[in-house]
C-alpha cells in the first residue's frame, strides 16, 4: 500500500506537547497499560491503532485525567498531571476531547452546547462566545444547524458539533477517541474530512482510530498498541509498507485485507 501524496503534512516543532514516561495503569488486577513511553511534539499528529482491549482509549483518557494512572509520569504542556485539581482543570481547559459517542447535551441547542464551557470555564462574555462558536460551526460546515437540538441532527452532524464544541475552548491539543466508530458508513467521510482540515491547520492531534486511510493521509506517526504496550511506531509510509513486528503484520492483514 502506498501513501497518498500529501502536500499538507507540515513539519512539527521540537517543543514537547505531551510527555509520558513509564506509565502503568491497572483495573483491579488487570494491567491495562504497561510501561508506556511516548513523546508528542507540538503540531505533531499521531494515530494510535490496535485491536480492541489493547489500551488505546485508556491511554488518551489518561492524558486529560479522565482515567487516573497508578505509576509513571504524564506531563502536558509543561504541567505534570498529579492529584492536584487545579492542574487537572488547567490541562482540561487546554486539551480538547472528542468521544466515540458525541456527549452533547440534548436539552441545549447546538450553539448553547458550544458556548457553555467558554462562558462558564473561560468566563468569556456570551456574545464573544457565540461569535467564536459560529466561527467554528462554519469551520465544520454546519452553521445553519446552530439553533437546532442534537436530536434533530444526523450522527455525522452531531460529531462535527462535538468537534466544534472542543475547538471553542481553543485547545492546544486535541484528543479523538474512535470518533467515527459509532457512525454509519456514509457519515464517516464527513467527519474525517473535518478532522483532515483541522490537521492541516497545524493542531496537535492524538487520534485513536481504525480509519487507516486517515492515518496515511494525516499522521506524522502511527503507533500500534497491543496488550497494553506500544508494539511498534513509525511514519505511516514505513508502518504500512514495511511493518516490523509479526503482531503488526497480522493486524494490518486483518484490517486491510491483505
Amino acid at each position: 500500500m502506498t501513501e497518498p501524496a500529501n502536500a499538507a503534512r507540515p513539519a512539527f516543532g521540537t517543543e514537547t506537547a505531551v510527555q509520558i514516561e513509564k506509565l502503568n495503569k491497572w483495573y483491579g488486577t488487570f494491567h491495562v497499560l504497561r510501561d508506556i513511553d511516548l513523546t508528542v511534539r507540538r503540531g505533531e499528529r499521531i494515530v494510535i491503532a490496535g485491536p480492541s482491549g489493547s489500551g488505546k482509549s485508556t491511554l488518551i483518557r489518561c492524558i486529560n485525567q479522565l482515567e487516573e494512572h497508578q505509576s509513571g509520569r504524564i506531563t502536558v504542556d509543561g504541567i505534570e498531571l498529579t492529584n492536584d485539581i487545579k492542574n487537572i482543570d488547567k490541562i482540561r481547559s487546554e486539551v480538547g476531547m472528542v468521544f466515540q459517542h458525541f456527549n452533547l447535551f440534548p436539552h441545549l441547542t447546538v450553539l448553547e452546547n458550544c458556548t457553555l464551557a467558554p462562558i462558564w470555564v473561560r468566563k468569556i462574555p456570551r456574545r464573544e462566545a457565540e461569535e467564536t462558536a459560529m466561527h467554528f460551526l462554519r469551520e465544520v460546515r454546519i452553521p445553519d444547524q446552530a439553533h437546532k437540538y442534537p436530536g434533530q441532527l444526523s450522527g455525522g452532524q452531531q460529531q462535527r458539533v462535538a468537534i466544534a464544541r472542543s475547538l471553542c475552548m481553543r485547545p492546544k491539543i486535541m484528543l479523538f477517541d474512535e470518533p467515527t466508530s459509532a457512525l454509519d458508513p456514509e457519515m464517516i467521510k464527513e467527519v474525517l474530512d473535518t478532522m483532515i482540515e483541522l490537521a492541516e491547520g497545524g493542531m496537535t492531534m492524538i487520534c485513536v482510530t481504525h480509519e487507516m486511510g486517515f492515518a496515511q493521509a494525516v499522521a506524522h506517526r502511527v503507533i500500534f498498541m497491543d496488550q497494553g504496550q506500544i508494539v511498534e511506531e513509525n511514519t505511516p509510509q514505513e508502518f504500512f509498507n514495511n511493518p516490523k513486528s509479526d503482531r503488526t503484520k497480522l493486524f494490518l492483514s486483518q484490517i486491510l485485507g491483505h
